[in-house]
């Protein structure tokens, strides 16, 4: 039974496999001729949208080359007219052009004409010409036979004239110029110096720098020498200072070039004297002591007289150099007190200008900063001072004014007139500077010297203290005009060949007399 069923199983499973098969089988084939038909379909419908995008595109290419063809005719039709016109403006130019040329052969025949015409009468003025040389020529003969004299002897003396005439004729406009220019530069220039001398009036007249010592008695002039003179060795080693004992009672005198060491001498001896100690020990001891206050001093001097003029800034290093000039004299005048009224001055002076009054003080405070150590370099005073204030960053006008004050460079700029204007006036004012009796006297005699060495000049007379120079003049040699020339040459001799301080008028005196006598 169950072998049966087992059968009956597998039979119905053999026919349900070769049933589906079968299914399948037609299945594919009704898929694959339905596939045929839609493929077939597709490709008469592409063929047919093919064949009407080509009719579309062939449409399209026309109606464009259509366009194109329009465009390009009215292109041309515009190029044509174009063409015409510039055509026509050629024809015009043309027409123009021959008129011109026309024109221009006309006036190249008016041209040849007139050429002819004015080679004749180039012609004929060259034949004028040679007879009004022969006549000219033959006057100038008759005149050379009567005047005596040739041509260039005649040309000599008509330029010495003219020439004559002209420096008189300048020499009197020079005169008229220069006293109507006096007029208002003397009292503009008055006005300003006497404010300037009356604003500030110093309270001092002659700084003498010491150098004697008094003494106790004349038993420490024993005690300073010493035994076997090692005391004194000891203070001028010490120093750098020579002591002079002589015969002075009571007094020892010190000698040295330089003022800051000769302070310190003069108050170490001080200090030792009374202490009454006096040893090689105790004398290094007591100068180290005075040279270290003494500093202080010297920088206490340079900041107090930065602050009394208002100048702020300035290099420390500078500061003491400038300290140092409260014991540098020249001639007699204390150099620290000569500088700060040289800087009061400048202000005031620059105030009346309008010019800056500041850099006017501070260059007149620093102008003789050179003094300070003119003994340790070499060169002038000017140039030194210079130097030191480019070193320590000064202004470029403070440097310049500096250096210019006494011409050792020449002067650019209104401040540096206003510091050699100062400067004169602080040194040149009766008491201020003292000045040795042979010096003076030579000055005096280079003065007369200078004015006799001009043609024309008889006598000269160096007067007030050598600041007016009176000459008189042969007035058969010097005429009123060249008096005016002679007394400028002069002045600018002396100014090339002496130095001294503020101005020398020079002045010249033409008299004409008349002696007769009756017997």
């Amino acid at each position: 039974m169950d072998f049966q069923l087992l059968m009956f199983l597998a039979g119905g499973l053999i026919v349900g496999l070769v049933g589906g098969a079968f299914l399948r089988k037609r299945f594919v084939e009704g898929h694959k001729a339905n596939i045929k038909s839609q493929a077939k379909q597709i490709i008469e419908t592409a063929i047919f949208e093919a064949g009407q995008i080509k009719k579309e595109g062939l449409l399209k290419s026309k109606e464009d080359a259509y366009k194109q063809k329009q465009a390009a005719q009215e292109e041309i039709s515009k190029e044509k007219q174009d063409l015409k016109a510039e055509l026509d403006l050629l024809v015009q130019k043309k027409s123009q052009l021959k008129k011109e040329w026309e024109s221009f052969d006309k006036r190249q025949s008016d041209l040849e004409k007139h050429s002819n015409n004015l080679k004749q009468h180039e012609e004929e003025l060259s034949e004028k010409s040679k007879e009004i040389d022969l006549i000219i020529g033959k006057q100038r003969y008759e005149l050379e036979k009567i005047s005596g004299i040739s041509q260039g002897e005649a040309k000599k003396l008509l330029m010495d004239s003219l020439e004559s005439e002209a420096r008189m004729e300048a020499a009197k406009r020079l005169v008229r110029i220069e006293n109507e220019m006096k007029m208002q530069a003397d009292r503009k220039g008055k006005n300003i110096l006497a404010l300037a001398i009356s604003r500030y009036a110093g309270d001092y007249v002659a700084d003498k720098t010491v150098s004697m010592v008094p003494l106790p008695n004349d038993e420490m002039k024993g005690r300073i020498i010493g035994r076997e003179g090692r005391n004194i060795r000891a203070i001028e080693a010490a120093t750098g200072i020579d002591i002079i004992i002589d015969d002075t009672p009571e007094a020892v005198i010190l000698s040295g070039f330089n003022p800051v060491r000769r302070e310190v001498a003069r108050l170490a001896l001080l200090q030792l004297i009374n202490d009454g100690r006096i040893h090689p020990a105790r004398i290094e001891e007591v100068v180290e002591k005075v040279t270290k206050e003494l500093e202080v001093v010297i920088r206490e001097a340079g900041e107090q007289a930065t602050f009394d003029v208002g100048a702020h800034g300035v290099h420390v290093e500078l500061i003491n150099i400038l300290g140092r000039l409260k014991y540098r004299t020249s001639y007699g005048q204390n150099v620290l007190q000569h500088s700060l009224e040289v800087a009061f001055l400048c202000g005031i002076m620059a105030a009346e200008l309008g010019i800056d009054v500041k850099m006017a003080k501070r260059a007149g405070l620093l102008h003789d900063i050179g003094k300070a150590v003119d003994h340790e370099v070499e060169g002038s005073h000017a140039i030194i001072g210079r130097d030191l204030a480019k070193k320590y960053g000064e202004p470029e006008e403070v440097v310049y004014a500096i250096g210019a004050h006494h011409e050792d460079q020449q002067p650019q700029s209104v401040l540096d007139i206003l510091v050699q204007s100062a400067d004169a006036l602080s040194g040149a004012r009766p008491g201020a500077r003292k000045e040795m009796l042979q010096s003076y006297v030579k000055r005096l005699e280079d003065l007369e010297a200078i004015a006799c060495s001009f043609d024309g000049v008889e006598k000269s007379y160096a007067i007030q203290a050598g600041r007016d120079l009176r000459i008189i003049v042969d007035s058969q040699k010097i005429k009123d005009g060249a008096a005016t020339l002679l007394s400028q040459d002069i002045a600018k001799a002396i100014e090339e060949k002496l130095t001294y301080p503020g101005q020398i008028r020079v002045t010249v005196i033409r008299e004409t007399r008349a002696v007769q006598y009756a017997k």
